[in-house]
């Protein structure tokens, strides 16, 4: 048997102090290479100490090679910008060019897209499509991690809103919750199969999440989320809702994962930046690869918080269906602010994130709002390649909701609402349909988009805020 090598033998060979050393001595107690002369011993360390990289997928030595390898850098620059598509650029501020000029400079960028209704974010601009290679970035994602759309389609005529206007409002005063605080109270609660999901235990991160996802399961958020009541026209009579043409009684639901995600793409986003340090005008695009532990353990953590949005909808849906005594004849459900796995045109896998834009592969149904005043729009993706298969989420906003506070008056937005024949329950004038752009205009900068199979009017609207 060799005589023993110690610390001392392998700083003489040139080992950097550090965990180098210890792995090697660890590695040398195993059976086969105890075996091997005190010679041979230390000529196998000289080796792998001048060529390491020849080393990182030896079973015996990848983990000696990694230590010995200077960490990576943290510091990444830019690359050449690449060429992406804009459909409807007339409707698009600077803003949000400039961000996804930045996004399409990123080494890991393989290709982009930006919606019509894109307007300035974080990262990502809202409204923009990034594809990239093997990397997520939780801000590409966004905050509220798959925001999503659902629309219910009832088979009660439109004249059940003009007719029945006190009595929807109250099933939405008594079956919706919106903001961090109003939230269902015991026995009140409804069970749902997410909140038992393995990863609240499994992701260190997750262990203290559970309850307050629990808490706030069938809630929706702030802002621009809503649950409404309106008319629903169904044009196509192929349709895949299997819903005759017509006009019905519909509701929809705009809201996302609650403050699961958002803490969710907070931590991973601090996580990314600290590994991934860019430019100031990119340090928001920080990724995470996902080959590391990190990076799988968000990809894990957002596909979760994605299937909480999706119950809180689920929920919501529940409820009100029970309200009105009546089953849906069709549903559609899509949403955005999330990260898929798919393969481009050209076979290139990839990972693509749409912020604030909806999947619309080559069949696939989804609905993109307007605003409280304007129709939404049913539509089957066409799987156009040159937007990653994508299309807008809504109208986009053509005022920040600082303009729109500073610009609009509360008795005008009303007046604007009652002129429409909206009813309005909370909202604010951050969410006047005068702060969006027009829906009409962006659906015809995206025609080669989707296909429209209907429309979705609202009339009654509930939102987070004062109740009388």
């Amino acid at each position: 048997m060799a005589q023993q090598l110690r610390g001392n033998d392998l700083r003489q060979l040139g080992f950097p102090e550090g965990r180098a050393i210890g792995l090697a001595l660890a590695q040398l107690q195993r059976k086969h290479l105890k075996k091997l002369s005190h010679t041979e011993q230390l000529n196998l360390l000289q080796t792998l100490l001048h060529s390491p990289k020849e080393y990182l997928t030896d079973l015996d030595w990848s983990h000696t090679a990694a230590a010995l390898l200077p960490p990576p850098s943290r510091h990444i620059a830019l690359a050449e910008r690449k060429e992406y598509a804009v459909f409807g650029p007339e409707y698009i501020d600077q803003g949000a060019i400039h961000q996804m000029e930045t996004a399409m400079k990123l080494p890991i960028t393989v290709a982009g897209a930006l919606m019509p209704d894109a307007h300035h974010g974080y990262g990502l601009p809202i409204g923009g499509v990034l594809a990239t290679d093997n990397a997520v970035i939780p801000y590409a994602v966004g905050v509220d991690i798959g925001c999503r759309m659902a629309l219910s389609v009832y088979a009660l005529p439109p004249k059940h809103l003009e007719q029945r206007v006190q009595e929807l409002r109250k099933i939405l005063l008594d079956n919706t919750k919106f903001g961090n605080r109003d939230v269902f109270r015991y026995g009140q609660k409804l069970d749902h199969a997410v909140l038992e999901r393995d990863e609240f235990l499994s992701i260190p991160f997750l262990r203290n999440k559970q309850e307050t996802a629990a808490a706030q399961i069938g809630t929706s958020g702030g802002g621009n989320h809503f649950v409404e009541f309106g008319v629903v026209d169904i044009t196509d009579p192929q349709n895949e809702l299997g819903v005759p043409v017509g006009q019905y009684l519909g509701l929809l639901s705009h809201s996302g994962s609650r403050g699961l995600g958002a803490s969710i793409a907070n931590h991973y986003t601090k996580l990314a930046k600290d590994v991934c340090q860019l430019p100031a005008e990119a340090q928001h695009l920080a990724w995470l690869s996902l080959d590391t532990e990190a990076g799988q353990e968000y990809w894990a953590a957002m596909n979760l918080a994605g299937d909480y949005a999706s119950a809180c909808h689920h929920q919501i849906h529940q409820r009100i269906a029970k309200a009105l005594g009546e089953r849906p004849l069709g549903k559609v459900e899509n949403h955005h602010n999330f990260a898929w796995k798919e393969r481009l045109a050209d076979g290139r896998n990839v990972v693509v994130h749409r912020k604030g834009a909806t999947p619309a592969g080559a069949g696939v149904l989804g609905i993109i709002p307007g605003s409280m005043t304007a129709p939404g729009f049913i539509v089957r993706g066409r799987g156009e390649a040159t937007s990653l298969a994508s299309a807008s989420h809504g109208a986009g906003r053509a005022m920040s909701r600082t303009r729109a506070k500073q610009e609009l008056g509360e008795a005008e937005v009303r007046q604007y609402l009652a002129d429409a024949g909206v009813s309005l329950i909370g909202g604010g004038v951050d969410e006047a349909p005068q702060a969006y752009k027009d829906i009409f205009a962006v659906m015809r900068s995206q025609q080669e988009l989707v296909d429209v199979l209907g429309t979705f009017t609202p009339r009654i609207v509930r939102m987070e805020g004062a109740t009388t």
